[in-house]
């Protein structure tokens, strides 16, 4: 079929012979076309933007003229009844440029313009000059000599208008239709694209389709990529229609069609082929005969349809969903135009569900690649360690975040949590690095934590790992003279945000260094120094990265300082590690996280009495020694040491020895700290009495 051009209707509006003007529902001149201001001696710069009635002001000379009140009444029935309005001939002057009146008559017809809501954003103002045609047909009563020919000539006159009349009211009307798609278009694709949510983005673009393109519509969806594409196979997620009174009829009846589908050609005609699948008539016949009997045939037949388009959403070759257009009989059937705009509006919903696929896909690789790299943490004793990771809400995007809890050779815990500059693959890549240079050196040289620090540093020259990093490394150590109830957290931090304690009377302090120092991967000689602080039984350390606590707009101390207030506040009411760590998250966060968040806690429970249930069963290398104060208890009791630190050691690990009597074990070396092993807490009574095993 021949193309048919795309007219300008702006030009169209100009160059038409007939005076118009444009004018906002309140009066405002918003354009005038070329016939008008040759009509009224006036200008676009000093008519645009000004009242109607401040640039036609009523002729002080004929103050007895009624022409302009008409005119405003006329309007104003025009906008208020949403119609067109038609006025007898009216007379009223015209200002010229020097200040005078001309004596003008007028054929005016005000038509409104609605949009897409039924709602008057414009009034067309159309007012022909017949001041020639009034004054002849004055002429013709003056004189009857004149009488025949004048009367065919103001006949011919008013059909020319009449028909004039009739043409630009069906300009406008395709003028509006023209904008509705348009407009329906461009939101249509802004909606798919403002949520992450496919279903959500449907149900949107459902009563963006209605009323402008059919009374009523259907979207379904692939109900699993896995099966075979069939009509039964469908999901309903969204109907609407444009009659309040019917939408429960429309949404009864989409619950209700699937189980009661028999076969559907349209349906299996658009999840078969690119194309729309049309019924022009009797559209109520063919639903009422894809039913089977019972409920959903009798709601087509309530619902009455006429006429029936069924469009596939698609993207790169495959079928994700359809879309099902009806009307009713007082709508004419889809035209060229509407089918056209509703195939374009069924290939962007197509593309943007596919691309919501495909970004939900590429998130889950990313968190699966993400979470792959971290381990589980150690679980000494009587140190219970709780860890998190939050993705950032951006699809497809991995981060440098990492914790870490792992033993050293002396049995030590070492705790670390770290950022690597960046958020993408690379950024994963090389926290990976980073974090297995700190294990390593960590394991091989059981240093403190500044020296292992610099470890990294010199290993990253070394081996050219070309990025920066923050970091916070910490130990948790049993004093050889303090108490038995505390434990000495030895840390030093390379540009990280400071670790937090959370006392057992719930106070709250940040660890802080003297002077902040430079981060990992900076400058290889870089001082490093080490902190202390004695910890009490009962007491949490959280340590975290930056987007726990970083938001647009605010400082990174204002965080720090909201995060204090939170933990104050949580201190009391969430008395297990896991339900902190999740409600400091929850209270944190934003809905839509910027960045990844990594988080662990460390908490000291009391080493009179068994390790708590809740926190869990202990975690550690076969190959780590028990603390000493296990081995001294031990051989006070009169006990024999042993490899496994000691009769308590043994009795903890009398599974393991009975599995090695059966078979030798290879040794394993001490950078190996990722194989551990879980012991209940009733399985260890022999360590109740011990503090803890860092």
């Amino acid at each position: 079929m021949r193309r048919v051009p795309e007219p300008d209707f702006r030009q169209v509006f100009d160059e038409t012979p007939t005076p118009l003007l444009l004018l906002t529902p309140d009066l405002v001149i918003v354009a005038a076309n070329r016939a008008r201001l040759e009509a009224t001696a006036t200008t676009l710069e000093g008519t645009v933007g000004r009242g109607l009635f401040d640039v036609f002001p009523l002729n002080p000379d004929d103050p007895g003229g009624d022409g302009l009140v008409n005119l405003r009444e006329s309007l104003a029935v025009a906008r208020d009844t949403r119609r067109p309005h038609t006025m007898a001939i009216q007379k009223y002057d015209i200002r010229m440029p020097d200040g005078s009146y001309v004596e003008r008559y007028w054929s005016p017809r005000n038509v409104p313009l609605l949009d897409e809501h039924g709602e008057v954003v414009l009034l067309l103002h159309r007012a022909d000059d017949i001041t020639e045609y009034v004054r002849a047909r004055e002429d013709v009563r003056l004189s009857t000599e004149r009488s025949d020919r004048l009367r065919e000539r103001a006949e011919q006159v008013e059909a020319d208008l009449f028909s004039r009349t009739r043409e630009l009211e069906h300009l406008v009307a395709d003028l509006g239709r023209a904008t509705a798609r348009a407009q329906l278009l461009a939101r249509a694709t802004s909606e798919m694209a403002a949520t992450e949510d496919a279903e959500d983005a449907l149900v949107r673009l459902s009563r963006l389709l209605v009323p402008v393109l059919a009374d009523w519509c259907v979207v379904s969806l692939v109900a699993d990529d896995r099966r075979a594409r069939t009509a039964r196979s469908l999901r309903v997620v969204s109907a609407w229609h444009e009659d309040p009174a019917a939408r429960a009829l429309v949404a009864e009846y989409a619950a209700l069609r699937q189980s009661a589908l028999t076969s559907d050609p349209l349906l299996e005609g658009a999840l078969t082929s690119d194309g729309p699948q049309v019924v022009g008539e009797r559209a109520q016949e063919h639903l009422a005969s894809v039913l089977a009997p019972g409920r959903a045939q009798d709601l087509v037949h309530e619902l009455e349809p006429a006429s029936l388009v069924v469009l596939p959403l698609r993207a790169r070759g495959r079928t994700l969903g359809v879309l099902s257009l009806v009307s009713g009989a007082a709508r004419a059937p889809i035209g060229p135009e509407e089918l056209a705009t509703a195939t374009d509006v069924a290939g962007r919903a197509g593309l943007a569900l596919d691309n919501a696929r495909l970004a939900r896909r590429h998130r889950e690789l990313a968190e699966a690649l993400q979470r792959s790299l971290l381990s589980a943490p150690a679980q000494p004793d009587h140190t219970q360690v709780v860890v998190r990771y939050a993705p950032a809400a951006e699809a497809a995007q991995v981060g440098g975040d990492w914790y870490d809890a792992f033993l050293q050779p002396d049995g030590t815990t070492t705790l670390s949590i770290g950022d690597v500059l960046g958020h993408d693959t690379e950024a994963a890549a090389a926290m990976s690095q980073v974090r297995s240079l700190l294990r390593g050196v960590a394991v091989a040289t059981g240093a403190g934590p500044a020296e292992v620090l610099s470890g990294v540093d010199q290993a990253m020259v070394t081996l050219q790992v070309g990025t920066t990093a923050t970091a916070v490394v910490a130990r948790l150590e049993l004093p050889p003279d303090g108490p038995r109830r505390t434990a000495l957290l030895r840390w030093s931090n390379a540009g990280h945000p400071p670790p937090v304690l959370v006392s057992a009377d719930g106070a709250v302090r940040p660890l802080t260094a003297p002077r902040p120092e430079l981060l990992l991967g900076v400058a290889p000689d870089a001082h490093r120094s080490t902190n202390e602080v004695l910890l009490e039984e009962g007491a949490t350390v959280l340590l975290h990265t930056d987007g726990l606590v970083e938001r647009r707009g605010e400082s990174l101390q204002q965080g720090l300082d909201r995060l204090a207030d939170v933990l104050r506040d949580l201190a009391t009411r969430s008395p297990d590690l896991d339900s902190l760590c999740d409600d400091v998250l929850a209270r944190m966060l934003p809905a839509r996280p910027e960045d990844d968040v990594a988080l662990l806690a460390v908490r000291l429970h009391p080493s009179d009495r068994p390790r708590p249930a809740e926190a869990g069963p202990v975690r550690v290398p076969d190959d780590v020694p028990d603390a000493p104060e296990v081995a001294r208890r031990s051989r006070d009791a009169g006990a024999r040491p042993s490899a496994g630190g000691g009769a308590a050691g043994a009795s903890c690990r009398r599974g393991t020895r009975h599995r090695a009597a059966g078979h030798q074990r290879r040794p394993r070396p001490a950078l190996a700290t990722g194989d551990l092993r879980s012991r209940g807490a009733g399985a260890c009574a022999g360590r109740a009495a011990s503090p803890w095993r860092p």
